[in-house]
């Protein structure tokens, strides 16, 4: 067994190869560039929620309380007549990349905490290169891709977009596996 704060160095430096790989993935490589598409009549929309006054938060439209209420003829006819929507709202102005790069970088942090429980726990000091890369490598991807499925699932993401985060994930998890493999306590 191998203590997480042993593993203090391969977690923080995963985290930093992940998070360089990400801002390539996204500035430079930028195949996810067309994830989101352009709302037809962007202005005019932008308009009307504006005159609405919607506080930021998640929305879905059509919407019902509970289960009575979806197997209503109202609701029935209103899921019929469409469009469904799905909508988040936030605030005007622009949003702080400064808070979103932070977080994107503590959560790789955590996900390499997680990485770190499992495979210390599984595996000893001075085990093989490959072992750990098994064991952090599913777990790091667990944590960066599978999780992403169920907007695909429920929310009506496409699929091409889920599968290139899908790759995403797998290109983060390859990074935080060698990263433990290599600084692995021997």
């Amino acid at each position: 067994m191998v203590p997480i704060f042993a593993l203090w160095l391969p977690i923080l430096l995963s985290s930093v190869l992940v998070f360089v790989a990400s801002s390539l993935v996204h500035m430079v490589f930028r195949y996810h560039s067309n994830d989101l598409r352009k709302l037809p009549e962007e202005d005019a929309v932008a308009e009307a929620l504006r005159k609405l006054n919607i506080p930021a938060g998640e929305y879905v439209v059509p919407h019902a309380s509970g289960s009575k209420e979806m197997n209503s003829p109202e609701y029935q006819e209103k899921i019929r007549k469409g469009p469904g929507v799905i909508l988040t709202i936030w605030p005007g102005g622009r949003p702080s990349m400064v808070i979103n790069l932070t977080q994107w970088f503590l959560y790789s942090v955590v996900v390499g905490i997680f990485a770190a429980y499992v495979a210390g726990r599984a595996l000893g000091p001075g085990v093989s290169y490959l072992s750990v890369f098994r064991f952090v490598g599913v777990t790091a991807f667990a944590c960066y891709a599978l999780g992403g499925w169920q907007d695909s699932i429920w929310f009506k993401r496409p699929w091409t977009t889920t599968l290139k985060n899908t790759f995403d994930g797998l290109l983060y998890a390859l990074l935080t596996a060698g990263t433990f493999g290599w600084l692995w306590i021997r």
